[in-house]
């Protein structure tokens, strides 16, 4: 195996792009569907991220047609070099904060959004894990 890349089906692929871009990723593939885009891929540094939309997965594999997806089983969990930055292109990006900036246990900063289409993200700055105490538990 050599990647793995996301490909979320949703009613409206338009929705999801200004949120990606606002984050600074780049829009690599973009297919039209009709008079609407059907799908679309987006990229910055080793992430990336595709959206397809049920029509046109339903158009281009119609035994996706009748599958039923929910959105709030899934959920991206993507690391960061600097979740200051990520924050302050969050403020423009649109979306919902679905928890406040924390600190985890496994020693990340950490920050949840719904996007605007639907999708639930997290994004993890990782730093220094806090020391295992002589059980091996982590205090926290």
């Amino acid at each position: 195996m050599k990647k793995l890349t996301p490909v979320l089906l949703v009613e409206e692929v338009e929705p999801c792009l200004g949120f990606w871009d606002a984050l600074g990723f780049e829009r690599t593939i973009q297919v039209p569907e009709g008079d609407r885009i059907g799908f679309a891929a987006m990229a910055r540094g080793g992430v990336e991220i595709m959206y397809q939309s049920r029509a046109s997965a339903a158009a281009d594999m119609p035994a996706l047609a009748n599958l039923e997806y929910t959105r709030d089983g899934l959920g991206l969990f993507i690391e960061v070099e600097d979740l200051d930055d990520v924050k302050r292109r969050l403020a423009t990006a649109g979306g919902e904060e679905t928890f406040p900036e924390r600190t985890t246990f496994y020693g990340a900063r950490e920050v949840g959004v719904r996007a605007p289409c639907g999708t639930h993200v997290v994004f993890a700055e990782f730093g220094e894990a806090p020391e295992a105490d002589e059980s091996g538990e982590s205090g926290g």
